[in-house]
């Protein structure tokens, strides 16, 4: 199974994170959980109904963080797929939320309209023909009709396409099927998540990880045993180190950084988002792995509001 199961990364103010995911772009909370690593600071999933693999962007809300700058070593983009007869519905809905946009570009003939986030984050949605027929999470304002299906693709800004486009193919499964310029696309067989696209930037200046960056790209494993696989198969073939494997709860996911520097994970479709909270209530409380559940109090202290996260999700 060849695609992204999940995004993440860095935006500023929590709450006006919540605010543009479910509200501007009508995506559901998921979860409301933290950062294990860093239990002060929440970690918000945006996804459609359930949460599919395949739809996830999540969140560290780090406040004091430095603006990010776009450059070489990181994701230089986030798209997102929606119906190609729903691009001209989002260009108003843009215009009508007061979200700056870029003109319509179409790149490998698919029309793209870019935009960014309150924090910097760059985004897109990509117009594609199948998504018509597929069911989509409406938030009640915007039909599903129109609504976001899931990811579109990544694009990365690197020195070198191919050592890391060997990774894509070798481990992930993607095949090289089109060149425009320096744009070097790779798709995989899945229908949602399935486009990486590398644009080779040779010296241009270095990316500076920080409010409006992705943090890492998780790519789907169906189970332990095919993660275990691919992470042997990142060591052994390629050279690279990877994490021992790491429960975040609602899948396990492995680490590494790929040729380019960007942190790659390899992340289980199982156990999914509802193995704590029914999939009607998912996103409405604070959820923490059973690990923090001692510190309850003390987290919930130093957590900022978050708004009305029932009426959103």
């Amino acid at each position: 199974m060849a695609s992204i199961h999940h995004v993440t990364a860095i935006s500023g103010n929590p709450s006006a994170n919540l605010e543009f995911y479910t509200r501007t772009l009508g995506l559901r909370l998921v979860k409301k959980t933290v950062n294990f690593d860093n239990p002060g600071t929440y970690h918000l999933y945006y996804g459609d109904e359930q949460g599919h693999p395949g739809t996830i962007l999540t969140f560290f809300p780090w406040e004091h963080a430095a603006a990010g700058r776009n450059g070489v070593g990181l994701t230089e983009q986030t798209t997102f797929q929606v119906p190609a007869a729903s691009i001209g519905y989002w260009i108003h809905r843009l215009i009508e939320r007061g979200v700056p946009h870029e003109a319509i570009e179409k790149p490998f003939s698919e029309p793209m309209l870019s935009f960014t986030d309150p924090h910097g984050l760059k985004l897109a949605l990509v117009g594609v023909a199948g998504p018509a027929l597929e069911p989509a999470w409406s938030n009640g304002d915007i039909s599903a009709e129109h609504a976001i299906r899931g990811f579109h693709g990544i694009s990365l800004m690197l020195e070198n396409a191919e050592p890391t486009g060997a990774i894509l193919v070798d481990i992930f499964g993607f095949k090289q099927t089109g060149r425009e310029g320096s744009l070097v696309r790779y798709e995989a067989d899945g229908a949602l998540g399935n486009i990486v696209i590398i644009r080779e930037a040779g010296g241009f200046l270095p990316g500076r990880m920080g409010q409006g960056s992705v943090h890492h790209i998780a790519f789907r494993a169906a189970d332990d045993a095919q993660q275990t696989q691919m992470a042997e198969k990142v060591r052994e073939a390629h050279h690279i180190g990877t994490t021992p494997q790491i429960d975040r709860q609602y899948f396990r996911s492995v680490y590494f950084r790929e040729p380019g520097g960007i942190l790659f994970e390899i992340a289980t479709d199982q156990p999914g988002f509802a193995v704590d909270e029914p999939v009607a209530a998912l996103g409405r409380e604070l959820k923490l792995p059973p690990f923090l559940e001692s510190r309850r109090r003390e987290i919930e202290a130093v957590l900022p509001p978050l708004g009305q996260v029932e009426r959103a999700a």
